[in-house]
C-alpha cells in the first residue's frame, strides 16, 4: 500500500507533505480519546507509512486542543477487558508502533497527554511537548499498572527514581517540568509544537540517509537490552563497517564536499542488514 494513497481512518489523519507524514489523533471532541480502535489504525497507517521510501520521516499529534487525554474509558474497566482487543488476538495480529519502524517518529504533543496518551508519545523516538500540556502516567490512579513497556523504558529514560515518582504518584505534571526530566527534548508554546516538530521532520528527511537512521534507530533500541558493553560495541562495529562500506558513504562525502544535497540510494527497508543484528544468541 502507498502511503500517499491511504484509506480514510475513523479515529485517525494521515497525510503525506514531501518526504514527510502526519499522523493526527482525529477525536477532537473526545480529546482524541484511544481505544482498541484506534491502535488498530495506527498500526496499519505505520506499516504502509514505513514501507514508502519516500517517507523519510513521522509526526504524531493530535487534533484540536489535545493530543491524547486518555483512554475512551467503559464502565467497570470494559475497554481492558472486551472489544477490539480480543479480536486482534483472536487473529494473531501484533501491532505496529512507533519502536518496529525503520523511520523515525517524533511526537507533537500539543496538548493533553495522560494514560494511554504518554504511553503512544514514549513510543516515539523524539518528542516534543507544549510547554503547558498536561501530562501524567495515571494508571494507579484508574486501578491498574502502566500499559506498553513503560516500566522497562522509563526508568532507562529518565532514571529509576524519577520514573518511579511519576509511575507511582499517578501526578501531572507540564510540558515543561517533561522537559526538564528530559521526557521530552523540548518544550514550546503551544502554536509552535507542530512546526517545530515538522521542522525537525523535514532536517531528517533533506540531511540524513535513510539507512543510516534506521541502523541508528534499531541498533540503539536493540543495545538498551545489552549489558554487556564489549558485545554493545561489537554489534555497533559490525554495523559501522557495513556501513563505510555502502554507496551512500561515499555520496556523503561527495555532497559535503561538493556543497550540494545528497542524493541517498538505499532503502531503509529493502536495503537493510537485518542480519547484522542477529549475535547468535537466543
Amino acid at each position: 500500500m502507498n502511503a500517499r494513497s491511504l484509506p480514510g481512518f475513523e479515529s485517525i489523519n494521515v497525510g503525506v507533505e514531501g518526504p514527510v507524514a502526519v499522523v493526527t489523533l482525529n477525536r477532537p471532541e473526545q480529546l482524541n480519546a484511544w481505544d482498541w480502535e484506534m491502535s488498530l489504525e495506527l498500526s496499519n497507517a505505520y506499516e504502509a507509512l514505513d514501507r514508502d521510501d519516500s517517507v523519510r520521516a513521522i509526526v504524531l499529534t493530535g487534533a484540536g486542543d489535545a493530543f491524547c487525554a486518555g483512554a475512551a474509558l467503559q464502565p467497570d474497566g470494559a475497554n481492558w477487558t472486551n472489544g477490539r482487543r480480543e479480536e486482534i488476538a483472536k487473529l494473531h495480529r501484533r501491532l505496529v508502533g512507533p519502536s518496529d519502524l525503520h523511520t523515525p517518529v517524533i511526537a507533537a504533543i500539543n496538548g493533553a497527554a495522560v494514560g494511554a496518551g504518554i504511553t503512544m508519545a514514549m513510543g516515539a523516538d523524539i518528542r516534543i511537548a507544549a510547554d503547558d500540556a498536561i501530562i501524567g502516567f495515571v494508571f494507579h490512579r484508574r486501578g491498574v499498572i502502566p500499559d506498553g513497556d513503560l516500566l522497562w523504558s522509563l526508568p532507562r529514560q529518565i532514571g529509576y527514581g524519577s520514573a518511579m515518582e511519576l509511575l507511582l504518584t499517578g501526578r501531572k505534571f507540564t510540558g515543561a517540568e517533561a522537559c526538564r526530566l528530559g521526557l521530552v527534548v523540548r518544550a514550546v508554546p503551544r502554536d509552535q509544537v507542530l512546526q517545530v516538530a515538522m521542522d525537525m521532520a523535514n532536517e531528517i528527511a533533506e540531511n540524513v540517509a535513510p539507512i543510516a537512521a534506521a541502523l541508528t534507530k534499531t541498533a540503539a533500541r536493540k543495545l538498551l537490552d545489552e549489558p554487556d558493553r564489549s558485545r554493545a560495541r561489537a554489534v555497533q562495529d559490525r554495523i559501522f563497517r557495513w556501513s563505510v562500506r555502502q554507496t551512500d558513504a561515499a555520496e556523503g562525502v561527495n555532497a559535503f564536499k561538493e556543497r550540494r544535497s545528497p542524493n541517498w540510494r538505499l532503502s531503509a527497508h529493502s536495503d537493510f542488514p537485518a542480519e547484522l543484528f542477529d549475535d547468535g544468541r537466543e
